[in-house]
């Protein structure tokens, strides 16, 4: 068998490219940003055509799924149309992450578009304590964009909860029913090191996620299992539900030896690890050479050296990367 033009020097296949669309979002979630926040002008952002050239020379060059993250991808002007023409590339997975708040209005466009799986955010069932995580966010529209995406008939769609002690965790049971009784997987992250706040000292809010699979197992038995969809979650079953937990976790469960992913910020950076700054600018090189793609698959193929064996994520709160996540997408 001939061996991916992507392939990185551990012999790492990389199948998986997360795309950002904006660094914008309608939400300032404390483990996400800062609150008074500063965005990139239009000039220095991928346009939605050169976010769909990408897509389509990724998806040449082997790469069989794609998300576009943001910010929040779908306060893009135009999101529909990109996932439109995304679309017809023929993805074995194509998903977006979102904070859920325009699901009511775009969830059946998007799904018509050709938009296969979904990823909302959710920290919280309560309305005060979603508010106060997310700064700005409105529990009612969340929950109403969820009902939206399962009547919109998505192939499937996962809940993701960002657990901090002391602020979500003991939410972790009622999510767990929430998704039960909405028949929707869920996955429970630990919150990574991105980008320097103060609202929460990040080392005292570390919740592990063996930690969660303890409060999960007291009201529920969890089967570990064997499936894979292409990500840095880790799943398990309850004997009595088709729903799947699973766990993303950075610090406590090191995923770096499968990782099959890269990320395109919406300032165009190819970068090669969430929790590391190798990168590599794919917008010069866009742009530099409108008219064909062979220097940009190049600049592609060559950049999978750069990608590290693993990040080092510390579980004490300090800043390992300056970035904060709405720049690297979700």
């Amino acid at each position: 068998m001939t061996e991916s033009p992507l392939t990185d020097r551990f012999g790492r296949t990389i199948n998986y490219v997360r795309l950002s669309v904006t660094d914008r979002c309608d939400f300032r979630c404390v483990y996400c940003m800062a609150e008074d926040m500063t965005f990139l002008p239009r000039a220095r952002i991928l346009t939605l055509e050169e976010i769909a050239r990408l897509a389509r020379n990724f998806n040449e060059l082997g790469t069989d799924k794609i998300r576009l993250t943001g910010g929040e991808p779908l306060v893009r002007r135009g999101i529909v149309d990109l996932v439109q023409e995304i679309g017809t590339l023929g993805l074995r997975d194509f998903a977006m992450t979102t904070n859920g708040q325009k699901l009511p209005e775009l969830a059946e466009p998007l799904r018509k578009a050709g938009l296969g799986r979904l990823n909302i955010s959710l920290d919280s069932l309560d309305a005060d304590k979603f508010r106060t995580i997310t700064r700005t966010g409105t529990l009612s529209r969340v929950l109403e964009g969820i009902d939206a995406a399962r009547d919109a008939g998505f192939d499937r769609i996962k809940l993701n909860t960002v657990v901090m002690k002391g602020r979500n965790d003991q939410e972790v049971p009622e999510l767990i029913e929430f998704a039960r009784r909405k028949r929707l997987d869920i996955s429970f992250i630990e919150e990574m090191p991105l980008g320097e706040i103060s609202e929460h000292d990040r080392g005292l809010a570390l919740c592990s996620s063996d930690e969660v699979r303890t409060l999960i197992r007291q009201h529920h038995d969890l089967m570990p299992t064997t499936d894979d969809t292409g990500g840095p979650s880790r799943y398990y079953r309850m004997p009595d539900s088709p729903v799947r937990v699973g766990f993303i976790s950075p610090h406590s469960h090191n995923f770096c030896g499968d990782c099959n992913r890269v990320r395109v910020t919406v300032e165009g950076r190819l970068l090669l690890c969430l929790g590391n700054e190798h990168s590599v600018d794919l917008m010069r090189v866009l742009r530099a050479h409108p008219d064909h793609d062979r220097k940009l698959r190049d600049t592609i193929i060559r950049a999978m050296d750069l990608k590290p064996e693993r990040h080092h994520f510390s579980s004490d709160g300090d800043v390992q990367i300056l970035r904060f996540m709405n720049m690297t997408g979700g």
